[in-house]
């Protein structure tokens, strides 16, 4: 049911983007129900708002999406016991601890902005879409942002939490508050049409003011993503060849300039976030009442270590900073984010991939912790602790041609399927007979993938995802070895989804909890 003139007063809660000037400025003197979607400006200014909601913290920003992808798998754990990741990385998971409170990484916030990002999308669409006042490109455009936004949110919440509340037209709030769960596959079913819609009017590459936006090709990639989780090999290669072949992306010589902190925008990356150093109050805290630095971003503190945990000869501490002083960095983060046991123990010695994934050591001084260095920025002037300007990787080439990989090979078996994966191991091994896997029948294919993907991909936010697809995420977690907490032994069936939060079953009577919780 459309209804108009009303929700206006829902993106005065929008808060403000990696813009500098735009950061400045009070979103309520911006958005007001008398001047609101009268001009161009009006309406990128709704775009610009909304992607400020999916770089806050519980979605792409410091720890929120990370946690329900990456933590209490295989990859990466914490260093220490910590309210972030506990919930997720010992599998304490309930309907309790789905809400925010003990400063626990909560799955209540990131479920209430995913749905914020969806009903923020779609007042955006009905007030753009057939506005006179409002250019048609620019009309064009907007609808095809936000209906991108709106389906990668409820593709998260699929993912994450199976059937859950939908809609895709303007409800009253009442409305919105009494919805049901509806099939996953419904919900899916939307989201194509809105990726479908995206890609055909989202841009194939950015102007420079908008590089932290999202092409044509960023749907594409979940679209691929969908077909394949739904086993539908044929439609999945044929979105990834259309990426690889008719995008201009490449993969770049090798694995660490795709990493590069000083050429964030490189050729191999089909959709990152930006952000920017010094701009206060511009996010979400991950801890109610508590600031870092303006709530700056600073997911690349979560990778860098701390000096007072390093190095593990304490008598090495002055020979580990004055070895940092030299290069002109700084041990200045939280350590929070280090390689799992299992992932040091398994990750090929010979693969040019694994210094940029374990850092055990630095400049010959042995390190306590095993950390993971390629989300790392230790340039203290460029990168201060809480205060970073990185961009926030969300997809990128190397994943698609392991995807068009997966996919030739579940078609046709492997022999096609090559052509894909080799372009990325040849770059991860020093000579063809490090590299070259020929000689695989079809399973064998399969299971390099299962590994390729976690060396080639590790703490990208696609492991639990693929694992969950493959139908082995509860026998890897089972047998992997970890340090701090103990995922191996304390998950269950039922953590292959969420918990719905309490909160949201207490005030909708509507919804339904996920089994077992």
């Amino acid at each position: 049911m459309k209804i108009k003139n009303i929700l206006l007063y829902v993106f005065l809660i929008i808060t403000c983007s990696s813009c500098e000037d735009f950061l400045e400025e009070e979103p309520r003197d911006i958005i007001a129900p008398e001047n609101f979607f009268t001009s161009d400006a009006d309406a990128n200014q709704a775009i610009t708002g909304i992607y400020s909601v999916i770089k806050n913290n519980s979605i792409y920003g410091q720890a929120g999406l990370d946690n329900w992808y990456d933590n209490g798998v295989d990859i990466i754990e914490p260093n220490r016991t910590h309210p972030i990741f506990e919930v997720m990385g010992n599998y304490t998971l309930s309907e309790v601890t789905a809400d925010a409170s003990n400063q626990k990484m909560s799955v209540s916030d990131t479920w209430q902005n995913l749905y914020r990002v969806i009903l923020n999308a779609t007042v955006t669409i009905d007030r753009v879409d057939g506005n006179g006042d409002i250019s048609q490109n620019v009309q064009t455009d907007v609808v095809a942002q936000a209906r991108f936004l709106r389906a990668m949110s409820y593709w998260h919440i699929t993912n994450l939490w199976g059937d859950a509340p939908f809609y895709n037209e303007l409800l009253t709030l009442n409305e919105i508050a009494e919805l049901g769960r509806t099939s996953k596959d419904e919900i899916i079913s939307s989201v194509l049409e809105d990726l479908e819609f995206a890609q055909n009017n989202l841009p194939s590459v950015n102007t420079n003011e908008n590089r932290g936006r999202a092409t044509k090709w960023a749907a594409a990639i979940i679209e691929a993503k969908i077909h394949m989780e739904a086993k539908d090999w044929q439609a999945g290669l044929s979105k990834c060849l259309e990426i690889i072949n008719q995008s201009d992306r490449v993969l770049l010589p090798t694995y660490a300039e795709v990493f590069d902190p000083a050429n964030e925008y490189n050729a191999e990356i089909i959709w990152s976030l930006d952000f920017a150093k010094d701009i206060t109050g511009q996010f979400e805290p991950a801890f109610p009442g508590r600031s870092f630095a303006g709530n700056n971003y600073w997911r690349p503190s979560l990778f860098n270590p701390r000096i007072r945990d390093e190095p593990a000869n304490a008598d090495e501490n002055q020979a580990l900073r004055a070895a940092l002083a030299a290069n002109g960095e700084q041990f200045n983060g939280t350590g929070l984010q280090i390689a799992s046991v299992d992932f040091v123990n398994n990750f090929p010695m010979n693969d040019l991939r694994r210094p940029l994934n374990i850092m055990a050591d630095y400049e010959g001084i042995v390190l306590n912790h095993t950390y993971m260095p390629k989300f790392m920025n230790r340039n203290f002037e460029t990168s201060p602790r809480f205060n970073h300007g990185d961009n926030r990787l969300v997809f990128r080439l190397g994943d698609v041609y392991l995807m068009a990989a997966e996919c030739e090979n579940e078609l046709n078996g492997p022999a096609g399927a090559f052509q894909y994966l080799n372009p990325i191991r040849q770059r991860a091994y020093a000579t063809q007979a490090e590299w070259d896997l020929t000689g695989l029948d079809q399973q064998g294919f399969r299971e390099a993938i299962y590994d390729e993907r976690k060396w080639e991909l590790a703490g990208e936010a696609t492991r639990r995802y693929d694992l969950i697809r493959w139908g082995i995420y509860l026998d890897v977690v089972r047998n992997a070895e970890f340090k701090t907490y103990s995922p191996n032994t304390n998950i269950q069936d039922h953590h292959v989804l969420l918990p719905i939060p309490l909160n949201e079953l207490q005030l909708n009577p509507n919804l339904t909890q996920n089994p077992g919780y």
